[in-house]
């Protein structure tokens, strides 16, 4: 990854963070996907795919995604 860019976010359900980079893509907020799955593995070890922002934004895409994240136990 090139300097200045931190991993905001990471899951082993590719959906979820296209989410991510889609929502904040929608806050102007630049993020890109790294996926961290070998592909020796596909089908016995799920890989695991990571959010980076730059630094400028960390703050911000933290906040977003906490927000959009639903707290433990609320089902609304």
């Amino acid at each position: 990854m090139e300097k200045d860019w931190v991993k905001v976010y990471h899951s082993n359900i590719a959906y979820e963070a296209e989410i991510i980079r889609g929502m904040l893509a929608e806050n102007e907020i630049d993020a890109v996907i790294v996926n961290r799955q070998d592909s020796s593995f596909v089908t016995m070890l799920p890989g695991m795919d990571e959010v980076y922002v730059h630094i400028d934004n960390e703050e911000k895409a933290k906040q977003l995604i906490a927000e959009s994240r639903p707290e433990p136990g609320n089902i609304d």
